[in-house]
């Protein structure tokens, strides 16, 4: 019997936010803005026609990448960045970042920050957004992620479709935790992969019908240090 982990993930949520506040969690709660971010692609079936959800609705996304997947589709890679949306890096294969060593670690990062360059044609030294596989880290690998300048980015709003509960699960799992500032994680990859562009096609109608913005990541930091920066002016 499989058991069912979603209903935890607010709670963790408010947990682990204040206690890793260098991570990236959300935006700017008193914003109307929300980021859908796709982890573990490329995939040649599922990524290509959430591509294509995402032109209909002009909605810009953030793609956290196995570097192995790059691998195996450069031309798909160098797709996603060129329709605007936001590349960043979630290890070469998927494993648990707590389970390797930092030397590891540091490889995985290296490797697949290659492949995404040599996909895109960009500086590694550009791809510093990491999302640790399966939301794991410890102190000492966050540590060493800052340290190496690189940004964890963790998320809000986990409607846990790598396990496949279905479109209209997912969607209202999602509805039911979105807030100003969400971060939404949901997969491209051969786990969960197969409804994501149908629970995009359904999710993204829905969020703007409630007034919501789609921003990249990147566009989070930019909130964060501005942020940051008016606290520290008061």
């Amino acid at each position: 019997m499989q058991i069912e982990l979603a209903p935890l993930y607010p709670f963790l949520y408010q947990i682990l936010k204040p206690t890793f506040p260098s991570c990236l969690w959300s935006g700017d709660e008193t914003v109307p803005t929300v980021a859908l971010t796709f982890d573990d692609g490329p995939h040649p079936e599922y990524t290509p026609r959430l591509l294509d959800v995402l032109d209909k609705y002009q909605i810009k996304a953030s793609f956290f990448c196995l570097g192995v997947c790059v691998d195996r589709n450069p031309s798909l890679t160098k797709e996603i960045y060129d329709r605007g949306h936001w590349i960043a890096l979630h290890g070469y294969y998927h494993h648990s970042f707590p389970f390797l060593s930092l030397d590891e670690i540091r490889q995985s990062l290296l490797k697949n920050q290659i492949a995404i360059s040599n996909a895109c044609q960009l500086d590694p030294k550009e791809l510093l957004d990491i999302r640790p596989p399966n939301g794991l880290f410890t102190p000492q690998i966050l540590k060493m992620l800052h340290q190496d300048n690189y940004r964890p980015v963790m998320w809000s709003v986990v409607p846990e479709d790598w396990v496949s509960p279905g479109v209209a699960i997912a969607i209202s799992r999602v509805m039911a935790n979105v807030c100003n500032g969400s971060i939404i994680v949901l997969h491209d990859g051969y786990c969960g992969g197969r409804d994501v562009s149908a629970i995009a096609a359904q999710l993204i109608p829905r969020l703007l019908q409630k007034g919501y913005c789609f921003v990249t990541i990147d566009e989070f930091w930019q909130q964060k240090q501005s942020l940051a920066l008016l606290k520290s002016q008061r």
